[in-house]
């Protein structure tokens, strides 16, 4: 009576070799990851920063029509030049705090993809692991 032989079990340079194709395939899928998280982002950003276009236009026209009601408001008790030097200067103090607090704000933006690099770190502990 014969027995059926154990299975054989991989050679060294095969699991070397599915190792190497399992550690391509997950570099792709982080890859594809990182690319799907940086489309989402962009697509949120455009859209709001379209929207954000549309109100500053529609502030522009309402800080023009406010500024010459001012201006002509003020040509009543001063010369017209003056008031519109007065108003003109207020703009640059408003126009000078919004750029400082723009700029501070912008200090604060992080493009890098955190969910990726955090399963890159993953990845990297799995591949130790699987070393030892």
């Amino acid at each position: 009576m014969s027995y059926p032989s154990p299975p054989a079990e991989p050679s060294l340079g095969k699991l070397v070799g599915e190792i190497g194709e399992d550690l391509s395939k997950l570099f792709r899928q982080e890859v594809e990851l990182a690319k799907a998280e940086i489309r989402q982002e962009a697509g949120k950003a455009g859209k709001a920063a379209g929207m954000l276009g549309g109100a500053g236009f529609a502030g522009y026209m309402v800080a023009l029509l406010v500024t010459l009601a001012v201006v002509f408001g003020l040509g009543n008790v001063m010369d017209l030049a003056w008031a519109a030097l007065i108003v003109a200067a207020v703009w640059a103090v408003i126009g000078g705090v919004l750029f400082a607090r723009g700029k501070e704000r912008m200090r604060e933006v992080n493009p890098t993809p955190e969910q990726t690099i955090e399963t890159l770190k993953e990845d990297v502990q799995w591949a130790r692991a699987q070393r030892r």
